[in-house]
């Protein structure tokens, strides 16, 4: 008997061991795991909360993004480059070979006959531009023209059929808080939306030495997203996507883009004029005023219409058109949205008292180049006649040692960068500061007539 308990014991504990075994190597194991939320503090107050109109605050941005994601397009463009090629030298070749690169990026149709606008640095440098529809129709695209100091280009398409398109909104109007899409094709992901808010307005990048008045919104954006929209929730174009700051090149967390106003006067310029037409005040800022709200009139150009107008050295900017400006990044957003001719209302501080002047604004007649460390200017008619040529920009004054060493200073004018012939101060500048290459062929007509060339 204590035998046959014995054996039923053995045979007990062999099954327990043998199930427990399969347990632990065969089933996986489960965990339940019960939350609690921990109660929120209550602060008793004497204050009375208004009570929000729910209703108009958007939950459902499937309209916005239904209106948009049709006109927006992936942008391809090709571009083809020269590389040393030191196998070609040994072999009785001349050393360098060709070879093409492909950038991707986004485009935003702006009207129904084919008009798209994108980031400069998206089509830079490009010899063939395609552009694919949301439909998956692709098409072949021309430069209309571009900015690279605010990073704005003008692409056009043809089509026998209107495209959908995205109307303009006024980005004056963009609040911080607001919801925003951003809608574009990163990692040629096709018709992408991110949702997010406004950050902040007229934000001023460390680093980037053109655009200083960029939207700033959480929405995530990524490589190729670059010359997309971003749009309100009522679905009007607001800004064009451009930039992120990262450490990775991916989002982190915050996205800029330049704002429609900015992006549609540009626009304007290049269709009517085929380069951007830049408005001053015709005021000098000071720069050692850093803990006031406003900007600080430094001094006055006395051939500008701020002397006419009334404005003085000492006053400080409070608002242009009723739109506060705070610090230079919101004066510079203002202005770059206007053009010469245009009057706009200043309000400034003086000695503790608002004043409100309306200003005539100028021209922009010298443009610095920080590649070069050189001010050009527009050519004048007598100059064009004297040198026969049709366009060109003269050098004002320049800080470029190995210019100041070859006498390249007062005078000189530039004509062709890299064999392309310039038509003014702004697109040399351009052209010169928006290279990523840095090497230039330079090619200048000296105060003699005589034509010299300079690589740099």
């Amino acid at each position: 008997m204590k035998k046959i308990l014995g054996i039923l014991g053995v045979a007990f504990l062999g099954g327990a061991v043998s199930l427990t075994g399969y347990k632990m190597l065969l089933e996986q194991p489960q965990t339940v795991i019960q939350h609690q939320e921990p109660a929120l503090q209550t602060v008793k107050a004497n204050y009375t909360s208004p009570i929000l109109n729910t209703s108009s605050v958007p939950t459902d941005f499937t309209e916005a993004a239904e209106s948009t994601v049709h006109a927006v397009v992936h942008v391809k463009n090709t571009a083809v480059r020269t590389q040393q090629d030191p196998v070609s030298f040994f072999f009785g070749g001349n050393g360098t070979r060709k070879f093409e690169q492909v950038g991707t990026g986004s485009g935003v149709i702006i009207s129904p006959d084919g008009y798209i606008v994108t980031n400069n640095h998206v089509i830079d440098g490009a010899t063939d531009i395609e552009v694919t529809l949301n439909n998956k129709k692709k098409l072949k695209a021309t430069l209309v023209g571009a900015d690279s100091e605010r990073d704005i280009a003008l692409l056009k398409i043809e089509t026998d059929v209107d495209l959908p398109n995205i109307p303009f909104g006024n980005s004056d109007n963009v609040k911080v808080g607001e919801w925003v899409l951003a809608v574009g094709n990163p990692y040629n992901l096709t018709s992408t939306v991110t949702a997010g808010i406004v950050s902040a307005k007229g934000r001023d990048l460390e680093g980037n030495r053109n655009i200083e008045s960029f939207i700033q919104t959480d929405a995530a954006v990524n490589p190729g997203n670059s010359g997309g929209a971003l749009v309100n929730t009522r679905g009007e174009l607001i800004g064009i996507n451009t930039a992120i700051t990262s450490r990775t090149g991916s989002f982190i967390g915050y996205s800029f883009a330049v704002p429609s106003n900015i992006a549609k006067k540009i626009i304007d310029d290049l269709l009517e004029y085929g380069t951007v037409q830049e408005a001053i005040l015709g005021i000098n800022i000071d720069q050692g005023e850093k803990d006031i709200e406003g900007v600080k009139i430094g001094s006055v150009d006395k051939d500008s219409d701020a002397v006419k107008a009334g404005l003085k050295e000492g006053d400080i900017i409070t608002k242009v058109n009723n739109i506060k400006i705070t610090k230079f990044s919101d004066l510079k957003g203002q202005l770059t949205a206007k053009r010469p001719g245009e009057y706009v209302d200043v309000t400034v501080n003086r000695d503790g008292t608002d004043l409100t002047k309306t200003v005539k604004l100028s021209k922009k007649s010298t443009f610095y180049s920080t590649t070069l460390g050189t001010n050009f200017k527009d050519i004048t008619d007598k100059d064009k006649k004297m040198y026969n040529i049709e366009g060109g920009a003269k050098i004002v004054s320049t800080v470029n040692r190995i210019f100041l060493e070859y006498n390249l200073d007062k005078g000189y004018i530039l004509t062709k960068i890299n064999g392309k012939s310039i038509s003014s101060a702004s697109e040399a500048t351009s052209v010169l500061d928006g290279s990523q290459s840095g090497r230039f062929l330079l090619e200048m007509i000296n105060p003699k007539g005589e034509i010299e060339r300079f690589r740099y």
